[in-house]
């Protein structure tokens, strides 16, 4: 078994973490059970770049369980828990990732989990369908298909398929309903305060956190810190999104002016140089930075590098630095994602729907590969269903259905 991690002794450990996630994933356990039985994914090779965490290893396990071999390395540097990496290896993953991966390491692991000549590719965030639509177009045009987690990923896979170099189909899970809606909003909400104050043991209660992007991400961030007792702005550029942070209370400008007012920055934008140089001179002294985007763009560390007179590592989330004008800003995570780096991020209970539809997926995928095009792919909405009438009888939640006579009437023209 070829597989490359932090400390193949810390397995033992790693299993307990994800026995205590999967306690938490009801939804995906039942799929478990399913596919144990069916064996959909029989001799189906998969190539996963996920955060490597105990919720991500319950759905390792679970596609094994249906048949499947798979290779896996970590979609983020620094949110690899390593006691879960080594238990999947001792389990028979092919893992490539462990904490702490350098630039060039995060992108060999990624390469490396390619080279398996995969049926499926499961992303989080397009570096792995990046990398073989534009390196391995040979092993791309044999594959099966693939899915995609996130916002980010889904955006650049569209932009691939735009122009023409998406050599299979993919199916958007970031796009499922019983994703984003919980995943983005319940899951990154909570996990993005718990990453800033494990990070900082500050209270908010009274502090003026800023949330740049209002999208299901910023949504879950500004609920979640109002709840505790902050006050909120919001910054946006899309026009809709922001006449509906106003109009669900919160305080809407430009960052220009809001870099003057926070003491908390939370970037959830998805996009590069949200807050920038000009940005930083403007801070008051202490200012908090974190970012919850998927990648660490959105606040410019290069432009808070260059600028900065000093640093120094205060606590081992929280790096200081120093201006030239004397104020002392704290950056969280090194600008990656805080909910990860600087916690555990989402809650099993969350990741359970969002790793159920993943499962369903891969195994639609292999039952209708060969009638599936080149192009990005909603959840089927049956699947999307399935999954939250799953999470409901798990929570012992029953609801009404329809009578015949009442899906005559809705589906009558003469209403």
């Amino acid at each position: 078994m070829e597989f490359k991690v932090k400390d193949v002794t810390l397995a033992s450990k790693g299993n307990i973490q994800i026995e205590w996630a999967s306690r938490y994933m009801p939804v995906v356990n039942m799929i478990n059970s399913e596919f144990e039985k069916s064996k959909p994914l029989r001799g189906v090779r998969i190539a996963a770049v996920l955060h490597v965490t105990k919720e991500t290893a319950v759905l390792i396990k679970t596609l094994m369980r249906g048949g499947a071999e798979v290779w896996l390395a970590a979609s983020n540097p620094m949110s690899t828990q390593d006691d879960v990496a080594a238990a999947l290896a001792v389990d028979g993953v092919h893992v490539f990732a462990w904490r702490g991966e350098t630039q060039e390491e995060y992108f060999w692991a990624i390469k490396r989990v390619a080279e398996c000549e995969p049926h499926i590719a499961i992303d989080d965030g397009g570096d792995l369908h990046v990398h073989i639509n534009t390196q391995k177009a040979d092993i791309a045009a044999r594959m099966y298909g693939g899915t995609e987690e996130t916002t980010t990923g889904v955006l650049r896979l569209k932009v691939m398929e735009r122009e023409g170099i998406l050599n299979y189909p993919v199916i958007a899970v970031n796009n499922a309903l019983t994703k984003y809606l919980f995943d983005n909003r319940y899951g990154t909400g909570q996990s993005t305060v718990d990453g800033i104050l494990r990070a900082t043991n500050m209270l908010l209660a009274g502090r003026n956190v800023v949330v740049a992007g209002y999208g299901w991400v910023g949504r879950g961030i500004a609920w979640r810190v109002r709840g505790m007792g902050a006050r909120v702005i919001v910054t946006e550029v899309n026009p809709i999104r922001a006449l509906e942070a106003a109009m669900d209370g919160f305080d809407v400008m430009k960052m220009d002016r809001a870099v003057e007012i926070g003491d908390i920055f939370i970037t959830a934008t998805g996009n590069i140089d949200v807050i920038t140089k000009n940005h930083f001179l403007e801070m008051k002294d202490g200012a908090i930075l974190a970012n919850s985007g998927h990648f660490d763009v959105e606040v410019s560390v290069k432009d808070l590098e260059s600028l900065a007179i000093s640093k120094r590592e205060l606590r081992e989330c929280v790096t200081e630095y120093t201006l030239p004008n004397g104020r002392r800003l704290y950056l969280l995570g090194k600008g990656r994602l805080v909910n990860l780096v600087c916690a555990e991020g989402h809650p099993s209970e969350v990741m359970d729907l969002s790793f159920a539809n993943q499962a369903l997926s891969v195994r639609y995928i292999v039952e209708k590969h060969g009638d599936l095009e080149k192009k990005v792919y909603d959840v089927p909405r049956e699947l999307d269903m399935k999954v939250a009438e799953l999470k409901l009888r798990s929570m012992g939640i029953e609801i009404d259905v329809l009578t015949e006579n009442q899906k005559k009437y809705i589906e009558s023209w003469s209403l």
